[in-house]
């Protein structure tokens, strides 16, 4: 089979913004900001280098992808047969805390004035399962969500943090990016090693989060993509064939000329979706954070938010600081929305690998399986009383970080195995790549050894 041809950069986009909305909500608008109004912007660095070695790591999936039209799931699943366990249990360990939803609910819960934030976040999971299981094509809606709110919410945060950051915050934030803080180098005494690390982690997607826009990519028609079928709604759309198992394209001069091309198109579209305008708006996010909160009060949980919002009403208008609440609560309600998309696709995905005697038409009715099952958790966690946000959002993150040391070495280890030579990584990304790897392993083990 020969690989389709690339087409024009424009009908490429898409893929990225997913990705790029699963980070928005825990990593650019709870952790690093957090961070920030507690040690000031000399840990920023680490967000840089964080959504950099994402650049690296997501890329490397996307590649798995386009060349086989298949999930990397697949791929690891033919490498070790037990692995699609470990992707359940990791996934939904990782993101059944609903501390993302929490934080949104919260949010609007001082915007409108609800007395029980618990109720709205219920309120709010229920409205996520409704949205995505009534969406045709499960794809495009969560594309087209993603997409009208990143084109709104990136703005605005730009033209905040240009009306508001003093030279000395720019000044700051320049110094943060090399590792200068206010009387440290790097990191600061006393910084929570979970957090720090859990802020790494959500650079971006964080977590097996990653390894999910080997589906996007695939629906979007990516490459050898263009062969498999796509999730629709068990209620409201088409029925299409699906095939997990895609193949190789045939080795021949224009089938690597044509591969050739789309790894420079793709790699475009993530470098300008994902990787610049995420990293933009952690700067200016943490920025808005640092100019308005550092050294004023000493902010627990999400509760600088607020104070952030009251200084920015301050300085401008009540209904802008409203508006910058509602932005906030808005972004991590979408990110909420695609992170239950993402987790209940890994999840749907792997457990049809290991019943292997299941069709592959099964999958839609196992993902809206997954995806209320994780809806009844959420539910089941907030009626205990487990309420907190940051609590429940700085455990996850620390999890999802040690699950990223783990499938970082495992896509290495594929592509440098499964893939044909000709289209294997370079020496320069097997090097990024295995720093990554380094990388979250140590600062894993440094945390386990911290809690035990």
């Amino acid at each position: 089979m020969d690989l389709p041809k690339a087409p024009k950069f424009r009908k490429l986009l898409g893929p990225s913004f997913i990705l790029l909305g699963l980070g928005l909500g825990s990593g650019e608008i709870i952790l690093w900001p957090y961070l920030s109004a507690n040690y000031g912007l000399g840990i920023i660095w680490g967000a840089v280098l964080g959504i950099s070695l994402q650049f690296f790591i997501n890329m490397e999936i996307e590649r798995f992808a386009l060349v086989k039209g298949e999930s990397i799931f697949v791929g690891f699943w033919r490498k070790f047969k037990l692995l699609p366990f470990w992707f359940i249990f990791s996934t939904f360990l990782g993101f059944g805390w609903p501390g993302i939803i929490a934080s949104s609910a919260k949010i609007f819960s001082s915007i409108f004035g609800f007395e029980n934030s618990s109720l709205l976040a219920i309120g709010l999971l229920i409205l996520v399962g409704l949205i995505l299981t009534l969406g045709p094509v499960l794809y495009k809606t969560v594309e087209n969500f993603q997409k009208i709110l990143i084109f709104f919410g990136v703005p605005s945060v730009f033209v905040l943090a240009i009306l508001l950051a003093r030279n000395s915050d720019w000044t700051a934030l320049v110094n943060g990016i090399i590792g200068r803080g206010d009387g440290y180098v790097f990191l600061p005494v006393g910084i929570p090693l979970v957090t720090f690390l859990g802020a790494l982690a959500f650079s971006g997607a964080g977590g097996n989060l990653n390894l999910a826009q080997s589906f996007y990519i695939k629906e979007k028609g990516y490459g050898m993509g263009k062969f498999s079928g796509k999730i629709t709604s068990i209620l409201t759309g088409k029925v299409e064939d699906i095939s997990l198992y895609g193949e190789h394209f045939r080795i021949t001069t224009e089938n690597i000329k044509s591969f050739k091309q789309w790894w420079k198109l793709i790699n475009l579209e993530h470098l300008i979706i994902f990787w610049f305008t995420g990293l933009i708006t952690m700067l200016l996010l943490a920025l808005l954070s640092y100019s308005t909160s550092y050294g004023q009060i000493s902010p627990s949980g999400i509760n600088f938010i607020f104070h952030e919002a009251s200084q920015i009403a301050s300085a401008t208008f009540a209904f802008v600081g409203t508006f910058f609440l509602l932005l906030c609560g808005l972004m991590l309600f979408a990110t909420q929305f695609t992170v239950m998309d993402a987790t209940s696709r890994i999840m749907s995905e792997n457990l049809l690998l290991i019943k292997e005697n299941w069709k592959s038409q099964r999958l839609p009715k196992i993902y809206y399986s997954f995806l209320w099952l994780q809806i009844v958790f959420g539910i089941g966690v907030f009626l205990l009383g487990v309420t907190e946000p940051f609590v429940l959002l700085a455990t996850q993150a620390a999890i999802n970080a040690f699950a990223m040391f783990i499938h970082i070495g495992l896509t290495l280890w594929l592509n440098m195995t499964e893939l044909k030579h000709q289209v294997r990584p370079s020496v320069f990304r097997i090097a990024m790549m295995l720093f990554a790897f380094v990388f979250f392993g140590f600062f894993s083990v440094k945390t386990l050894l911290q809690w035990f």
